[in-house]
């Protein structure tokens, strides 16, 4: 009986994520490494100066242990990933302007602080100067026990967590069908995702041989990849029938972290740890599934690099312009193609970016096609900026990389070719410029 209570309260949980479509929100999480003056990743000592300088601007310190591990104010938070990856994590927004703003104004004053410390910043999807044996560790204890139990699962799972950096956008759905609807696109697209904003070109100062070095090591993560029930007729059940089962990589009880000793959710369910399992544990287990797409009261898709300013703005644009649609455009096209077909170009997408070829048609043809889609979904959203410009200027940048056939992690690639060093990864300055609304 107390199973199918717990069944029932955490299922619902899914279902407590429905939202009237005009009361959807759009969420962005990105990433940035911080790096001193040497190109070697800030250690704590340098971070603990940026977050309190940071924390003069109204932000709330968050600390563990007596350790500053991050910021909030309002409803966005700056945190810190295991290699002290620097991490926005914003609020939820009515339309991509607000989006952009946020971006626009926390970005400025990383640059301020940033500088005062002889910091520098750099958004890429991988650690281009640093090896995996230099990266710092956070203080935090979750990650403490994930660099313990992630490499038994997953061969580069910690190159995942110190040495990359994502960009995460964050949908809603108004029923159990539009969830599994956005599900499939959200999941059969990625291949797309990943050619358009392919930017992680480099390891250890010199070409990898991928267009997004990072996408590919996120291949070879723990709990990470395509769900294989994602090809499959899904539901809020499936979904979570699946992720139950899962190892639990941790439980925390009385704030305190703990090992889970190999049990699955599904066994703390069944009162196979010392207490049963609250919400709270179910949303933590939620954040360890490191799936392309995942789910918890909205929508994560994650398989982006994270972006320079150039196009910060361009993914959460086109994937609104996408899901906030009508969908049956989007299903008819991917309906006809073929698992076998999506997962060859989920593989091959990292290393051929824009002519990795999925149903018989490069990734450049289908993204030529999805991105009239999204143009089409931001026109009819009529969300209009203080200029009376709508959402479809912040498609400019996949429109280029679109008509040229060339991502960003090809133009670095060109680059790196005419210099044969790294330096204009800091050549340009980003003024993180933005029109308001």
């Amino acid at each position: 009986m107390i199973k199918t209570e717990l069944r029932d309260l955490f299922l619902n949980h899914f279902a407590q994520g429905i939202k009237p479509q005009n009361h959807f929100k759009i969420g962005i999480e990105h990433e940035k490494f911080l790096l001193n003056a040497k190109n070697q990743r800030a250690d704590y000592l340098l971070l603990e100066k940026l977050l309190k300088s940071l924390a003069e601007n109204n932000w709330q310190e968050m600390r563990e242990n007596n350790h500053l591990i991050g910021l909030k104010k309002d409803n966005k938070s700056i945190t810190t990933e295991p290699g002290f990856q620097f991490e926005l994590s914003g609020q939820t927004h009515e339309s991509i302007h607000e989006v952009c703003a946020e971006s626009s104004g926390y970005l400025k004053e990383i640059n301020r602080s940033a500088e005062n410390h002889n910091i520098k910043h750099l958004s890429i999807g991988y650690d281009p100067f640093n090896s995996l044996k230099d990266a710092p560790k956070s203080p935090k204890t979750r990650y403490k026990i994930m660099t313990e139990e992630m490499p038994k699962t997953g061969k580069l799972s910690l190159e995942m967590m110190y040495q990359t950096c994502g960009l995460q956008v964050n949908l809603d759905y108004k029923s159990e069908r539009d969830f599994v609807e956005k599900f499939k696109i959200s999941n059969y697209i990625v291949p797309i995702l990943i050619a358009i904003f392919a930017n992680s070109p480099f390891k250890h100062n010199s070409l990898s041989g991928y267009h997004s070095y990072r996408n590919f090591i996120w291949q070879s993560t723990a709990r990470g990849g395509m769900m294989p029930i994602v090809f499959e007729e899904m539901s809020f059940e499936k979904y979570f029938d699946y992720i139950i089962n899962y190892p639990l990589l941790f439980i925390i009880k009385e704030e305190q972290y703990q090992k889970a000793e190999n049990k699955t959710f599904n066994d703390f369910m069944n009162g196979q740890l010392s207490y049963l399992p609250t919400i709270k544990n179910f949303q933590d287990h939620l954040s360890t599934i490191f799936t392309e797409v995942r789910l918890k009261q909205y929508i994560e898709i994650r398989s982006l690099d994270t972006c320079d300013w150039g196009c910060i703005c361009n993914g959460p644009a086109f994937l609104t312009g996408l899901l906030y649609n009508d969908l049956e455009e989007t299903l008819s096209i991917i309906k006809k193609w073929k698992k076998e077909e999506i997962m060859q170009a989920y593989i091959s997408a990292p290393k051929k970016g824009l002519t990795a070829e999925l149903h018989n048609k490069k990734a450049k043809y289908w993204a030529e096609i999805l991105l009239e889609i999204s143009l089409d979904g931001l026109k009819k959203r009529h969300k209009l900026n203080k200029s009376k410009q709508d959402e479809t200027i912040y498609l400019s940048h996949v429109r280029d990389i679109i008509n040229s056939g060339k991502n960003r992690a090809e133009r670095l690639i060109e680059k790196y070719n005419k210099t044969k060093n790294l330096k204009f990864l800091f050549n340009e300055k980003e003024d993180f410029s933005y029109s308001g609304f």
